[in-house]
């Protein structure tokens, strides 16, 4: 079994080295495909990528999915998800895992059983609303991942009502449970760290609190926005991953990736006619001082920008 760490250079690859120690850290991801670009896979790649890591998609599933709801699901084969996995794991040093929704039993067993012969690898494990899924199904998923995947569970990230309903299914309190009461109830299950977000503030105010079952080690309150968005968990979990490959400690990771989500909220757009998705690549757009300058022509190399007239795209008409 490969040990996913770097061969000891010889004398003669100290270039080699060099380019390696340049090269963007290697995150594994397990995820599913999502047609919108909202969520699954397509945000973990444009996420991990923008925070400076390179991302290795191991595709679970896919959805049959719009920007407003998820139609149906269609999950790998657990063969085709090791094969995959197995592959990169014994080319490539990975330095954290993601484990998105994987669609299946089958696959969190062998996701399972993969991480298991590599437990130097940090795991974030992200668990989104399944509500849209049939109740059986749900049921049996929730619990192979309780008794699979979070044991190696090294972070568990979600939404403060979707872990509590998952982890405290029986509370009875009049009060909601806070976040140290799911991180206590992950700590039953072995997973050390809990990031809950969205938990409901006054003022229109919600907070995410990175907890452990004995004390709060952060929060950080936002603004709620007015718009309902899809993908923004992904988004937080695969920034988070990405930004502990690096080596940030995990209180500072955590409020990198939160900065990172707010701004990806904050430049959010609406491609189709059903929810908003976070911009990931929101540090790429133009500010308002080049916007302004490209309007009025003022630009340092005009001939670079001048567009090529006459071309008109054919359209794919070909009959069969």
């Amino acid at each position: 079994m490969a040990l996913n760490t770097p061969q000891t250079p010889t004398p003669s690859s100290t270039s080699d080295t060099a380019e390696t120690e340049a090269s963007p850290i290697c995150v594994l991801v397990f995820n599913s495909s999502d047609p919108s670009g909202a969520g699954g896979l397509s945000a973990d790649i444009s996420t991990i990528s923008c925070v400076g890591g390179h991302p290795l998609p191991v595709v679970t599933g896919a959805y049959a999915r719009d920007t407003a709801r998820v139609y149906e699901y269609f999950p790998l084969d657990d063969e085709a998800v090791t094969e995959q996995a197995r592959a990169v794991l014994e080319d490539i040093p990975v330095a954290a895992i993601k484990v998105g929704f994987v669609g299946s039993p089958g696959n969190l067993a062998a996701i399972a059983e993969i991480s298991s012969d590599y437990p130097e690898i940090p795991i974030v494990s992200y668990m989104p609303d399944l509500s849209w899924w049939e109740e059986d199904k749900l049921d049996q998923y929730l619990d192979a991942f309780k008794e699979l995947v979070l044991p190696q569970t090294s972070v568990l990230v979600g939404n403060h009502n979707t872990l509590w309903r998952w982890l405290l299914p029986d509370w009875s309190n009049s009060r909601s449970p806070t976040a140290r009461d799911i991180a206590m109830a992950a700590e039953a299950l072995e997973v050390p760290y809990v990031l809950v977000t969205g938990i409901p503030l006054p003022d229109q105010f919600v907070d995410n609190i990175l907890s452990t079952a004995q004390a709060v080690l952060g929060n950080s309150k936002y603004e709620m926005f007015e718009a309902t968005f899809t993908g923004a968990g992904d988004t937080l979990s695969a920034a988070l991953t990405a930004l502990i490959a690096t080596g940030n400690d995990l209180g500072v990771a955590t409020l990198e990736a939160l900065e990172y989500l707010d701004h990806s909220l904050d430049a959010g757009f609406r491609p189709g006619m059903g929810h908003y998705i976070p911009d990931r690549l929101f540090w790429a757009q133009p500010d308002e001082d080049d916007e302004d300058a490209a309007a009025s022509g003022d630009t340092d190399n005009e001939s670079a920008t001048k567009p090529i007239e006459g071309f008109v795209m054919p359209s794919h008409d070909t009959k069969h």
